[in-house]
């Protein structure tokens, strides 16, 4: 599944899943070291997991951030 993240500087999320287990994630764009590092650490995790720690992070001044926007996409994955 692709997400085009909302109010933050990467471009893309693409996260393979299988059935409610993240199996990878990959950021297109923004701060390389910190999306790589998101998305390692939530890789093999249940998506409701991810989201439940993700979920409301900011990013200084920003409603959002790219750990908020990968939740929102988990919530979309989740739905489909």
């Amino acid at each position: 599944m692709d997400y085009r993240p909302k109010g933050v500087c990467s471009q893309n999320i693409h996260i393979d899943m299988d059935g409610e287990t993240i199996k990878h994630v990959e950021f297109l764009g923004g701060c390389s070291g910190n999306t790589q590092g998101v998305a390692r650490l939530v890789e093999g995790m249940k998506a409701t997991d991810a989201i439940a720690k993700l979920e409301g992070i900011r990013c200084g001044f920003k409603p959002t951030s790219c750990p908020d926007q990968l939740a929102q996409a988990l919530k979309l994955a989740l739905q489909q």
